[in-house]
């Protein structure tokens, strides 16, 4: 594989083909995932970032036979979470006094986790390091994206902004360019890791972007820390990334569920049927919560206007399973998108009620007090629920 990824610049990263979790395990990454490393030889040699502990020894090995480590002037640490930083400890047992140069947030990241006072330099945004041939490193703080240490580097000359965790996608492939692999899988796992990652942070990114337009630099590549580097026309990502925090929705209804005894299934069928009949337009998606990909499922929430959530009564509440989900989405702070409840009952039947009290308090426009069905739905209840779901296509 040519690694070459400008001139000077090459890539010396990892890919885990491997990799079905991410974040412990709150991230599924169906697809791996890549940990991008970069080396600029110009006449300063410069590291951008290692990859995850797991691979710190090859990583080092590999490194070394690009250059004697010893000719590294210094590295950059765009983020100190452990998929970028996990490598450090072994590189800098070999080259312990080569400075690094991130934010004062990564400083306090890099020795909490490490518990080594290793030669940090502190910049801040705007500041410039010459490494000589004509070009510069302009730094951009990128802070809470999506940690607070997060910055970005541009190269000048080459015209390329190194973004970190902006951008990426986690997507393993020995590819190193966007227009080398398939676009559908790209902007699939593109969206998933904006929907799953920075969807809380919309408001700051809008910004951000705005600030480094400002700029007026030249972009002629974004190399992300994850997944294919944006090489052919680099500023496509950028401008779904303003669509995508412009509080993003498509036409689309998703409707999420779980069910004991097939009832609250059922209940979704009709509503789902009755939403088509009445919008014939509108994209309905329907899912069977355990069944399915909770990230998956997140990324489908991003794209809807409207979002039914369904669960039976059980202990005068809602089944966990739905809970953890509705907890999931008001962590993720989604905007412009209303809600609905639904579900069977047998005694009491809470789970509406629950349910409306859970999503209003996770940012979500409840649009009414919900579809509840005593026991299973027989045929007149199934008509209800067909009638509910062209109520809500409606609204």
């Amino acid at each position: 594989m040519n690694k070459i990824i400008k001139n000077n610049v090459s890539w010396v990263g990892k890919v885990d083909w491997e990799l079905q979790q991410f974040h412990g395990n709150e991230f599924s990454t169906n697809h791996g995932s890549t940990y991008n490393s970069y080396l600029i030889r110009e006449e300063k040699n410069v590291l951008i970032d290692t990859v995850w502990m797991p691979f710190a020894k090859d990583f080092v090995e590999n490194l070394s036979k690009e250059i004697n480590l010893d000719e590294i002037d210094f590295i950059v640490a765009n983020h100190g979470e452990v998929d970028h930083s996990g490598s450090l400890p072994a590189l800098m047992e070999r080259i312990p006094n080569v400075p690094i140069y991130c934010t004062a947030n990564a400083v306090k990241s890099l020795k909490g986790q490490y518990h080594q006072d290793w030669n940090f330099h502190v910049v801040k945004t705007g500041d410039k390091i010459d490494i000589g041939n004509g070009k510069e490193l302009i730094f951009v703080e990128m802070r809470m994206l999506h940690w607070p240490d997060s910055m970005a580097t541009y190269l000048t000359g080459d015209n390329i902004l190194f973004s970190n965790d902006a951008f990426g996608q986690h997507y393993a492939t020995e590819k190193l360019f966007n227009n080398l692999v398939d676009q559908c899988d790209l902007y699939q796992e593109a969206i998933k890791y904006y929907a799953n990652i920075l969807t809380p942070f919309s408001a700051i990114l809008r910004k951000k972007l705005d600030e480094i337009i400002a700029f007026g630099l030249t972009i002629d590549i974004i190399a992300t820390s994850h997944g294919v580097i944006w090489q052919d026309n680099p500023m496509q990502i950028v401008t779904k990334y303003a669509q995508w925090a412009g509080d993003y929705q498509e036409n689309q209804i998703t409707i999420i569920y779980d069910t004991m005894w097939n009832g609250t299934k059922k209940l979704a069928e009709k509503i789902a049927e009755g939403i088509s009949l009445a919008d014939p337009d509108v994209e309905v998606k329907l899912f069977n919560l355990p069944k399915s990909d909770e990230n998956d499922l997140i990324t489908e929430v991003f794209k809807s206007k409207m979002v039914l959530i369904g669960s039976p009564t059980i202990g005068g509440s809602i089944l966990h399973s739905i809970a953890g989900f509705v907890h999931l989405m008001k962590e993720l702070k989604f905007k412009n998108k209303k809600a609905a409840a639904f579900g069977c009952y047998g005694w009491s039947g809470e789970s509406t009620k629950v349910l409306n009290e859970l999503l209003s308090a996770a940012g979500f426009d409840v649009v009414n007090e919900g579809l509840k069905n005593s026991w299973n739905p027989d045929a007149e209840q199934a008509e209800l629920a067909v009638a509910f779901g062209k109520t809500i296509a409606e609204l």
